[in-house]
């Protein structure tokens, strides 16, 4: 079975792309962002095809590229889309890949289908991505209550700013999830700058 991480996160503008873009670089992974919402300031797989350090052949295509940027269910009405959910089954692949929603895990898909369901029937473990800044601690343990009440493996926390020790500690212990590590926010986001934070802040073993 192909080594699979879903990303997702508590909110959106966390910098879940930005982990996505190194979990994939560091596992020298494929990357699939299966719907963009807005791609007037670039896309997700353009962002992570520039962060990662990936071939331009380990950044699949999107299933749905949607103009407008809002959640996917109204950006795909909006822009005269059907989504066909059918069309949202895992990639094969050769190696590890690295998949990222939108936004934190109960965004709309469709107006029947939220991104958690999509995460339960993928049955793949999750990496929930969290800021670190106030109000981080419900937002994180709402979005892990919604995972594991669909039955979704949770792979643990990533977390992603400055270090708040207690939030951070917290949410893994009210949480029963694993704490991966903290990404630093960047003032130089590059490729070599973030491959350095990654490995400085995450055990590679953790997503063995």
């Amino acid at each position: 079975m192909t080594q699979t991480f879903i990303v997702t996160g508590t909110d959106t503008g966390i910098g879940k792309t930005v982990f996505a873009a190194a979990l994939a670089g560091a596992l020298g992974a494929r990357y699939w962002k299966p719907i963009q919402a807005g791609v007037d300031d670039g896309s997700d797989s353009e962002r992570t095809a520039l962060l990662s350090g990936l071939p331009a052949g380990h950044i699949l295509p999107e299933a749905y590229r949607l103009v407008t940027p809002c959640s996917p269910h109204r950006a795909a009405e909006i822009d005269g889309v059907a989504i066909d959910t059918d069309r949202l089954m895992l990639p094969v692949v050769e190696g590890p890949l690295v998949v990222e929603g939108a936004g934190g895990a109960l965004v709309p898909v469709t107006r029947e289908i939220l991104y958690a369901d999509l995460f339960a029937r993928w049955s793949r473990p999750v990496v929930l991505v969290a800021r670190t800044a106030l109000g981080t601690i419900n937002h994180s343990l709402l979005s892990i209550e919604a995972l594991r009440a669909r039955g979704v493996p949770i792979h643990g926390v990533a977390f992603v700013g400055e270090a708040v020790e207690d939030s951070e500690a917290t949410i893994a212990a009210i949480g029963k999830v694993r704490r991966l590590g903290r990404l630093p926010l960047l003032p130089d986001l590059t490729p070599d700058a973030l491959a350095r934070a990654f490995a400085d802040a995450f055990d590679l073993a953790d997503f063995a």
